[in-house]
C-alpha cells in the first residue's frame, strides 16, 4: 500500500501520529495529536493526451527525472483549479509545443502502487510543427511501427498507445479503464 510520509500537522506543526480517527473512520490516518486535524491522503492525478496527426502520434522524449531520455506523451501532474482536459492542454502546449485541439477522454489508468490515477484525452493536432519546452528534449510524430515500445518512459504511456492503436484499427475509440500494476 502506498503511503506519502506526513510527518506533520499542517494546522499546528506538531508531529502526526498514524491511526484510526475517533470519528468512526475505519482506516488509518495521519492524525494530529495536540489538535484533532485529520490528515486525508488522495492520489495524485497524473493528465495528458494522445496527440495524433494522420496515422502518427506524437511522442516527447523527457528532459527530466525520472526518466530521463524515455518517451512519452504529453502528460503531468494536475494543478489546482484546473479540470482534468485544461491540465492536459496545459501539459501538452508547456511539454510539446504543440497546436491542437481537444477530443474525448480516452483512458484512465490507476497506479495503485503509487497513489495516481493517469487520464489522457485524446487530442487532434492542427500542425505537425512544435516548440518544446525545457522538460523535452524532443518532440516527434510515430506510427504505430516505429513506436521506440522499449524506450517508453512509463508503462501507462504503453497501454495507453496499445489502446489507441488497437482502437484506431477498429475504426472508433472508447474509454479505456486499466488498472496497472
Amino acid at each position: 500500500m502506498y503511503r506519502s510520509p506526513i510527518k506533520h500537522c499542517k494546522n499546528c506543526g506538531n508531529a502526526v501520529v498514524y491511526r484510526v480517527p475517533d470519528d468512526g473512520d475505519l482506516k488509518e490516518r495521519a492524525v494530529c495529536p495536540a489538535c484533532g486535524t485529520i490528515h486525508y491522503e488522495n492520489p495524485l492525478n497524473v493528465v495528458g493526451t494522445v496527440p495524433h496527426w494522420g496515422d502518427r502520434v506524437l511522442l516527447c522524449k523527457r528532459n527530466i527525472e525520472p526518466r530521463w531520455g524515455k518517451w512519452t506523451l504529453p502528460a503531468g501532474f494536475m494543478e489546482l483549479n484546473e479540470t482534468t482536459s485544461q491540465g492536459a492542454a496545459r501539459e501538452t502546449d508547456e511539454e510539446a509545443g504543440a497546436r491542437f485541439e481537444m477530443e474525448d477522454l480516452f483512458s484512465v489508468l490507476n497506479v495503485e502502487r503509487v497513489g495516481q490515477v493517469h487520464l489522457f484525452y485524446r487530442a487532434r493536432l492542427l500542425s505537425d510543427q512544435f516548440k518544446p519546452g525545457h522538460e523535452t528534449i524532443e518532440a516527434r510524430l510515430f506510427t504505430e511501427a516505429e513506436i521506440p515500445w522499449d524506450e517508453l518512459a512509463f508503462r501507462t504511456v504503453k497501454e495507453t498507445l496499445s489502446c489507441y492503436f488497437a482502437d484506431r484499427r477498429k475504426g472508433t475509440y472508447g474509454v479505456h479503464v486499466l488498472d496497472v500494476t
